[in-house]
């Protein structure tokens, strides 16, 4: 099953060329892998981390990639070698689990208690000791991150992203990483305190006038509305057909929305998906090349 999603895939999985990745896009489902040189076939394989050792196949490791990627997935939303729904009893899961890579925690779901997976720190060694150093940007990878405060929300981050992306991929966008919210607000806080490093007398307050605060975020394809960059929940970053890069920024719409918050959302032209059914809001985010409307056409329930 990974192999025929696999643009290294061929006589040898391990050998391809920068022209096979790019005629060949990876289907959304295996992106978070893309960059990893671990097995990728149906046969467990042996990976040694720090003289452990573990047995993996590809649908395990695209599990691990994917839970890395987006803090924490429920399980059923994850697919094992024999393409069923995830389970923790059972199949790559169960073997996941045992391995030490994963561990379930649980939320409160429309439908009661949802089973989530999110990584381990063996689980994201595993992962960052194998990747690929040409594959550039990297994607980050997140492990024992899970603010419980946070989890009814993060558990729709994976489906609302591959709504998104089964489109974008359909399109013949070819998809490079995901980027999350931390990622990128750690990157702003970053650029805000640069000019007051080594400087004696800062005191922490950031030190950026609007104009560059404005040229930042049109960097990393954020709007400013009311003087604030607006951070989605997470950014797709894709090629498109004809050799574009953009990106799709999309957000998770609770009912707990309100107030400036709610309208500055609304405002900012994110991919809008509805916690907990519903239809999309806002528009389609696109990059400096400018700003679509917004296309009810691609709007989806999130989560049944």
């Amino acid at each position: 099953m990974w192999d025929a999603l696999d643009p290294r895939s061929s006589s040898d999985p391990r050998e391809a060329t920068p022209s096979d990745l790019r005629d060949r896009p990876v289907e959304p489902r295996a992106i978070a892998a893309q960059g990893l040189d671990l097995p990728r076939g149906r046969a467990r394989e042996h990976v040694v981390v720090h003289e452990r050792e573990y047995a993996l196949r590809g649908s395990e490791v695209r599990t691990l990639a994917t839970v890395g990627a987006f803090r924490v997935v429920p399980a059923r939303d994850l697919r094992d070698d024999a393409d069923r729904p995830g389970d923790l009893s059972r199949g790559d899961l169960d073997h996941l689990r045992r391995e030490g890579l994963i561990h379930g925690v649980s939320a409160a779901g429309e439908d009661g208690r949802l089973s989530l997976v999110t990584l381990t720190a063996r689980g994201r060694e595993v992962l960052e000791s194998h990747r690929r150093p040409e594959h550039q940007p990297p994607q980050t990878y997140y492990a024992d991150a899970v603010k419980t405060r946070e989890l009814a929300h993060d558990a729709h981050l994976y489906r609302a992203y591959l709504r998104s992306a089964d489109r974008l991929h359909a399109d013949g966008a070819r998809i490079h990483r995901v980027v999350l919210d931390d990622e990128l607000k750690r990157a702003y806080q970053q650029f805000l305190q640069e000019p007051n490093r080594d400087r004696a007398d800062a005191d922490g307050r950031p030190a950026r006038q609007p104009d560059e605060i404005a040229d930042w975020a049109q960097a990393h394809h954020l709007p400013v509305l009311d003087d604030h960059v607006q951070f989605p929940d997470l950014q797709i970053e894709y090629e498109t057909a004809d050799g574009r890069w953009d990106v799709e920024n999309v957000e998770i719409l609770t009912p707990h929305y309100r107030g400036a918050h709610a309208a500055a959302k609304a405002r900012s032209g994110f991919t809008g998906f509805r916690a907990g059914g519903g239809r999309l809001g806002g528009r389609s985010g696109r990059s400096s090349a400018g700003r679509r409307p917004f296309d009810p056409a691609a709007a989806e329930e999130c989560l049944k």
